[in-house]
């Protein structure tokens, strides 16, 4: 049976499957990467605030000649924007040149408060990142709800949350988060999460699923016998297990050729879909994006996720 080539949210509306991730896609380079990957047959960008390049997003697809209804966008609520959701959904639609968003997430369960030293990485005299501890997340969540209902995110959801934020969060919220966007891919499977979010409606959605510099994913023996076996590529074979297992994944580049073959999605085995599930277990465990604001909110030397 062929992939899935698009998943139902909770909401009813559909999502595709694959979509372009724009993170670290340069100034200069990602109009043309969104405007090829949407004449290429992509109807899925994920974009964000704080990856300083929505302009040149909204720029590509323009130039692509795709309507915007047909168009699922994507973006993120950056953390110096807590108390006023409104306003930083506002500077997203303003630079993306549209009017609404089809998902609009939370980048971070993390409020930062902004200060002379920058408006969006602001820190401390120490060095630290200037972090309100005592900021409630249900208080963000109410302002997406009502975003929500105003019809400018047809859908809501966040980004990196663990089960014990989502726990708490539910003990206010009266929509359900429609996706929760986590690093994800077979060194980081995430089963715990992705279980707990699959009992409660809310769709996974995989970023850097093909790992990052650094990353041995693509170069592991167990996937690179399961491409060879397929007669396709690694990274088609990463794509791939998430599809199969009902989750979106949302590869990045600005390279024609491998934004073109990173729409290739083939069927995995289930044998090979346990292969690919069990390599953390294995010893393989590595997650490549590790904010430090995550565990002790200290956050040193990080840029921002996907």
């Amino acid at each position: 049976m062929a992939p899935p080539t698009h998943f139902k949210l909770n909401t009813g509306a559909l999502i595709p499957a694959v979509g372009l991730g724009t993170w670290k896609s340069e100034p200069g380079e990602v109009a043309q990467a969104v405007s090829f990957a949407l004449k290429s047959g992509y109807r899925h960008i994920d974009a964000a605030l704080i990856y300083g390049n929505e302009h040149e997003v909204g720029q590509g697809i323009r130039d692509s000649g795709v309507p915007r209804s047909e168009i699922f966008i994507t973006s993120k609520l950056w953390n110096t924007d807590h108390p006023n959701v409104k306003e930083g959904l506002q500077k997203t639609l303003d630079a993306l040149g549209t009017d609404y968003l089809d998902l609009y997430l939370i980048h971070w369960p993390v409020r930062l408060v902004p200060n002379e030293t920058s408006a969006l990485l602001p820190t401390n005299p120490d060095g630290t990142r200037s972090v309100d501890r005592s900021w409630s997340m249900s208080s963000t969540w109410a302002q997406m709800e009502e975003i929500y209902r105003s019809g400018k995110a047809k859908a809501i959801g966040v980004a990196n949350w663990s089960i014990p934020y989502l726990e708490e969060l539910s003990k206010t919220w009266t929509v359900v988060p429609a996706v929760n966007q986590v690093e994800l891919h077979p060194f980081l499977p995430q089963h715990e999460l992705r279980a707990y979010c699959e009992g409660l409606g809310i769709l996974l959605e995989a970023y850097s699923p093909l790992g990052s510099t650094g990353a041995p994913i693509m170069e592991d023996a167990e996937i690179q016998g399961i491409a060879e076996k397929k007669g396709v590529s690694p990274a088609t074979v990463l794509i791939s297990y998430h599809v199969n297992k009902g989750v979106v994944v949302l590869p990045k580049s600005v390279s024609e050729k491998r934004i073109k073959s990173n729409l290739e999605v083939v069927e995995l085995w289930e044998q090979e879909l346990e292969v690919l599930d069990g390599l953390a277990a294995k010893g393989k465990a590595k997650r490549i994006n590790t904010p430090l604001w995550g565990w002790d909110l200290g956050f040193s030397n990080w840029y921002g996720p996907a």
